[in-house]
Order: structure tokens, then sequence, then C-alpha cells
């Protein structure tokens, strides 16, 4: 199967939106897909009724969201044998046949993603079936986020909540709806410590936030992309091909703002007991964002400030590990 045969044409597009610009074209595809894909249409209209509550930890806040469309996302195998068994939904040749999305450069197409947390909420997959691996492909986060302003983009890793680990793609919410997106600043007035600076670029790291994190904000994408290069060196890796981190970027008032936030393992304990305890989550971007997405009823329902605490504790890297990261930053 041909790209052409998956790409909406903008005459097609513009009947349910403005097409002025691929930032504009990415949110009326939505509207688009909504309306001509009936599983999209009914997840999206779902959205509406997903029920919140929010548990306030002072300095920031955490959302609970009851999502049960988003089951086979946080419950997912990602064993390889699973993966090799399975075809791979992002290629093009396995995309349902009402998905069509929008090109991006010349690898990669925008796409809706039909089992949304956000009223816009993109999968941006790459062309070729390559490994979920951001090391190289870095600098095309920046551009996407240059070119969605009005979008976060967020990268899951193959063992940090990435449903696809087979198949490189990143994921894009309407900027702004995470809590730490809203709460970036007063963290970084009051809780954060500079590991970097030099003319437009910073890098902060936030340690007093149940999930520690770097922030790479800058105006030079050399200069963002060589920091990110050189946290991304110092992650432990124990054997993988690629460290254990979810990353958001988003573009405003001509910046990068980048945010990676260090892992320690894909999911907690929580999420394997066998008795009334067990809660079904599957943390990745979106729940170091500060939503934590719960498909099963009973667990949104249960769900108290402990357990969301002992949850971060077991997947997020530990305050000595965070502590020698820092130190090495500095040091380099």
């Amino acid at each position: 199967m041909n790209l052409k045969s998956k790409t909406i044409t903008l005459q097609e597009l513009a009947r349910f939106g403005d097409v002025s610009c691929i930032n504009e074209q990415a949110k009326t595809l939505v509207k688009q897909q909504a309306n001509s894909w009936d599983l999209a249409a009914n997840n999206y209209f779902n959205l509406t009724r997903v029920e919140n509550k929010t548990f306030d930890f002072g300095h920031f806040k955490i959302e609970a969201q009851y999502n049960p469309e988003r089951m086979r996302s946080s419950a997912a195998k990602t064993d390889e044998k699973t993966i090799s068994e399975r075809p791979c939904f992002l290629c093009l040749e396995n995309l349902p046949s009402e998905q069509r999305g929008i090109p991006f450069q010349t690898d990669y197409l925008i796409l809706i993603n039909p089992f949304p947390i956000f009223q816009q909420h993109l999968t941006i997959s790459r062309l070729g079936h390559t490994p979920q691996q951001i090391q190289s492909y870095f600098t095309d986060m920046l551009d996407l986020s240059s070119a969605l302003p009005d979008f976060t983009i967020f990268f899951n890793g193959p063992q940090t909540g990435a449903s696809a680990p087979d198949h490189f793609h990143f994921q894009a919410a309407t900027k702004g709806k995470m809590p730490v997106e809203q709460e970036f600043e007063s963290l970084a007035k009051n809780y954060s410590e500079v590991i970097f600076q030099h003319k437009n670029t910073t890098v902060l790291s936030i340690e007093n936030f149940m999930r520690p994190f770097f922030a790479i904000v800058s105006d030079d994408k050399d200069e963002i992309q060589r920091q990110f290069q050189m946290i991304y060196k110092n992650l432990k890796s124990e054997n993988l091909e690629e460290p254990k981190m979810n990353v958001l970027c988003n573009f405003e008032n001509n910046k990068w703002r980048a945010t990676v936030f260090p892992r320690e393992k894909q999911r907690p304990s929580h999420f394997f007991r066998n008795d009334e305890s067990r809660i079904v989550i599957g943390p990745a971007a979106v729940e170091f964002g500060g939503i934590l997405i719960l498909p099963r009823k009973e667990d949104f329902e249960k769900i108290t400030k402990k357990e969301i605490q002992e949850i971060f504790e077991e997947v997020t890297v530990d305050k000595k590990e965070f502590k020698n990261l820092c130190k090495q930053l500095k040091i380099e």
C-alpha cells in the first residue's frame, strides 16, 4: 500500500475546518476522522463521559481519568513474542480502511489516535517499520513541535508505555492539558536547580515532584539537541538498546521546552497483583505529565494518594540516582 492511498486531500479536509497550515490541518483531521470513522466517532464521543478526579499534593496535582477505552493500551502485552506474532498496527498496510492522515516532511504520517485521552489526540508514525528509539529522531520531535505549536508532542519508550515498541511514533495532544505544563512556571521558579545555562539555553532539574525530571528550554535547535543527547548518554541503559524515559516537547514564544522523565521500570507491582489491591495502570508520558489513565472503574474508585505515590516511586528513578545524574550533567 502506498502513502497516497492513506493521505487525505486538503480539498476533502477543508470541508471540516481550517487547512491554512499543518497545525490547523491536524486539528481539522480530528473532526474529519470523527465524522467518517465509526470507531473514532464513538471513542471521541465517549470522552465527553469519562470521569475525572483530582488529587492535590501541595505544589502539584495529579488527575485520575476513568477511560475504559484505554484498556488495550494500559494492559498491552509488549513482550518480544507477542509483538512478533501480531501485525504492526502502525504500518500503512495494516491501518483501518477508514483511517487516513497528513504527511509530515518525508518520513511521517499524522493520524488521529482512535483511542483518545484528549479531545485532540494524534499519533504521528514513521513511515518505515523501525524500532521505538528516540536518539536518532529527537530533532524530528523538535520539528513537529514547531510545526504544531498548539500541541504538545510526547514520546513513550519501548519499556515506558509504548504499545507499539516495534514501530517508531510520537503522540500529540492539545498543549496545556497536562498538569505538569500548567505547573511548570511555578516549579521552575520555586523547586528547580539549574544544571546548565548558556545564552538562551537553560537546563533545569526538578526533583521534588514525585516524578523527577529534566527540562531543557532553548530557542537554539542545535543546542537543545546537544543537551538532550547529554542527558540521554548519562541515563542508565541496563544493556537495553535505549535507556528508559518519557519525553514531552512543545514550542511557544519561539522556544522549545523538552521535558525528560528518567524511568526505573515499565509497570508497578500494583499491575501484577492477583487480589483486590490490583490496579491496572501502565504509566507513560501522559501519566508522568500528571494524568493517570485508569481503564477499570473499580481502580478509579479505590485509588488514593497513597497508591499514586507508591506507583510513581516504583516506576521512577530513585532520589539517589537522580541526584547522581544531576551531578554528572553538571560536570559535563
